[in-house]
């Protein structure tokens, strides 16, 4: 049902700094910084040949990545994203195998204006999933 891996997602104390470090020591392709109001965020993607990196900022007091950036103060791997055809029949199979949708179980459009869902990480051995329709 899984694709491709879309992106790994870092959380990050620090938009730009984490931004000029991969820019300079890695010599990575850096996009701009992008608002994403209906997630909580900012995001960077970094551009990799075979997937990308997206940085993952706090946009607002009530943004969820808080609660991870005060667990976790340097930042951390926040969650992975798999591409899938149909969100929907993904969604629907994974409930049925008892995987636990986030939010209202309902598609919101993510940071690459495509339907995106967030699987509970209790469900996927403490990781955070998130599923992207392609």
């Amino acid at each position: 049902m899984i694709g491709r891996l879309n992106h790994v997602a870092i959380a990050v104390p620090d938009l730009e700094a984490a931004s000029e470090q991969y820019r300079n020591a890695l010599g990575a392709k850096v996009g701009a910084p992008q608002d994403e109001p209906d997630h909580g965020v900012t995001v960077v993607f970094i551009e990799l040949p075979n997937t990308k990196i997206e940085l993952l900022y706090p946009l607002g007091d009530d943004s969820p990545i808080n609660g991870f950036l005060e667990k976790n103060p340097a930042g951390g791997i926040h969650h992975v994203c798999y591409e899938v055809e149909d969100i929907i029949a993904a969604r629907d199979h994974l409930k049925a195998t008892g995987a636990r949708v986030l939010g209202s179980g309902e598609p919101k459009i993510g940071a690459h204006g495509k339907p995106v869902l967030f699987l509970h990480p209790k469900d996927f051995n403490g990781c955070l999933v998130e599923l992207e329709q392609v």
